[in-house]
């Protein structure tokens, strides 16, 4: 996403907290010192979500996970990534609230993050994988927490049949990070096909043949590109807003999770509930009240999302966390919708400046309220213009320039 999209957006100053039994902020924990409590959050906004359980489904004590947008100011471009990815449990930030993204990654965050996105968190955090006795020469620099991600690693491809150490606290860097990324998208194959490319980088003689292929599929699935100056810089290390984006974007090539589903608004969000079309079926999902809204690459209101918007949601504990609008309402797209009439509102020189009607919807009454044109033609049957009656609305860009009483 363009940096300059992001700008309005991080003027805000936004920490994104949820709150989810069992879980801990990720890769907190493999720091050597404890920030909890000790970032600035002031001129914050805050999402908690509370699921009160652990991975064995016992109660649990809340821990939150917090991504603080204040010291983002080098990286606005990275905000959409970041907050999706919170919003799934991947990529998380500090115990004190800030992300730091400008700090290097290093190949256990990075690991661990893969994992994750793939879906195996629960597993990589089970006893029976915590357990493992990993065969690597450096296993004991491996930190408790992470052993059971480094065995479902291992279980998943992640490595290679050579790797005889994993290197935990050595930073990542773009060669490896993208090598790791495409193994978790199950690419290997279509890599090693791809071994003679001939990439077009400046610096292409400085990545080694055996990754050659995996540069290529990662470019040709949009998973990293280049910079300005046609270099790859393979050697260079990640930093954290960098590994958000490639992990965002390879979480786009999986399967999407059964908490994540993409569909167009059929109707304006009314009592926090978006009405979301998929395929001819409409679902109606409950907005968390502090929801992450991401439109034009700048954070909204729910109030903001038009009818028409195609969007990605994602739900936790049974409410949406993260609205992402994929591709905005055509300005000019018109509509032609028919429900029962509840009232409308009116201007001090009498004129009809709202109008809300309900609508049953595969069977869920669903209540919208309408801008009206200052202009609008009042057809129909207008003695029946009062509540209970059905009306039929027509208009552009969710202002209705036609009320027609049946």
């Amino acid at each position: 996403m363009k940096k300059n999209l992001m700008k309005k957006a991080v003027a805000t100053g936004l920490v994104l907290t949820m709150v989810m039994g069992g879980a801990s902020a990720a890769f907190a924990k493999g720091n050597d010192h404890d920030d909890r409590g000790k970032g600035n959050n002031n001129n914050s906004y805050t999402t908690s979500i509370n699921n009160g359980k652990n991975n064995n489904g016992k109660i649990s004590g809340n821990i939150q996970i917090r991504i603080n947008f204040d010291d983002l100011k080098g990286a606005q471009w990275a905000m959409r990534y970041i907050a999706s990815l919170a919003s799934k449990q991947v990529f998380e930030g500090y115990e004190d609230g800030t992300f730091k993204p400008d700090k290097s990654v290093s190949r256990i965050e990075a690991i661990t993050a893969a994992v994750r996105l793939m879906g195996l968190r629960e597993q990589a955090e089970s006893a029976t994988e915590m357990a493992t006795k990993l065969n690597f020469k450096d296993a004991d620099k491996i930190p408790a927490w992470a052993v059971g991600y480094v065995a479902v690693a291992l279980e998943n491809d992640l490595f290679t049949e050579s790797d005889d150490s994993v290197q935990p606290n050595k930073e990542a860097d773009r060669l490896w990070a993208t090598t790791l990324l495409v193994k978790a998208l199950k690419l290997e194959s279509e890599a090693k096909a791809k071994m003679n490319t001939q990439l077009t980088f400046k610096d292409a003689k400085q990545i080694p043949a055996g990754s050659v292929g995996y540069v290529a599929v990662a470019i040709e699935k949009g998973l990293v590109d280049g910079f300005e100056d046609n270099t790859f810089k393979p050697n260079q290390n990640v930093t954290r807003a960098q590994l958000a984006a490639l992990l965002d974007r390879t979480g786009n090539q999986m399967p999407d999770d059964q908490n994540s589903t993409a569909g167009t608004v059929n109707a304006a969000v009314y009592n926090n509930v978006l009405p979301v079309t998929k395929a001819g079926v409409t679902t109606n999902y409950v907005l968390h009240p502090d929801a992450f809204i991401l439109r034009n690459g700048v954070k909204v209101a729910a109030s903001a999302i038009q009818v028409g918007d195609e969007v990605k949601v994602r739900s936790f504990n049974n409410q949406v966390v993260f609205v992402e609008v994929t591709k905005l309402a055509d300005a000019n797209q018109s509509f032609d919708v028919v429900g029962t009439l509840n009232s409308t509102t009116v201007d001090g020189q009498g004129k009809i400046t709202s109008i809300s009607i309900t609508q049953t919807i595969n069977g869920v009454s669903q209540t919208t309220i309408y801008n009206v044109a200052a202009n609008v033609a009042l057809t129909g049957n207008l003695g029946n213009f009062t509540p209970t009656h059905v009306v039929e609305l027509k208009g552009q860009n969710q202002v209705v320039t036609t009320i027609d009483v049946k």
